[in-house]
């Protein structure tokens, strides 16, 4: 048997990993998901032209994925978590996804989302150690 070698993907190499497994994936969905795959980034810019919020997101067949929901302190409490969450969910649903998931830890916002309408699909207690690591789902049909 030959030796393994691994190496750290370049860029490029991360990309051709990723676009094999959409390929592999493809073969396995219905055809009319096959082609549904963005990154859906939105911000919101204070009075002084600086980003005070924003949510990453990867529309994926069916749902949405949130990646990053965030918020600078000096501007909390302003709702803008709350648009943010609401404007990913008129896309989704204009894109008729089903669903909408993501993940928080107990020192962020799980309380926050649950008040959106997610749920709690599954925690990992200690992760990070002390902490609790939530995954969460909103059902749009």
């Amino acid at each position: 048997m030959s030796e393994i070698n691994i190496k750290r993907s370049s860029p490029e190499e991360a990309l051709a990993v990723r676009t094999n497994l959409i390929q592999y994936n493809a073969q396995h969905i219905a055809e009319d998901l096959q082609q549904n795959y963005e990154e859906i980034n939105l911000h919101i810019k204070n009075e002084n032209g600086d980003i005070a919020g924003g949510i990453n997101s990867v529309f994926c067949w069916n749902w949405i994925e949130v990646d990053i929901l965030w918020v600078d302190d000096r501007s909390r409490g302003r709702g803008y978590g709350s648009r943010l969450l609401q404007e990913i969910e008129k896309i989704a649903r204009e894109k008729k996804c089903t669903f909408i998931k993501l993940n928080t830890f107990s020192f962020q916002a799980p309380l926050f989302y649950q008040k959106h309408g997610f749920q709690e699909i599954a925690r990992i207690d200690d992760a990070p150690r002390g902490h609790q690591h939530y995954y969460l789902i909103k059902h749009l049909v």
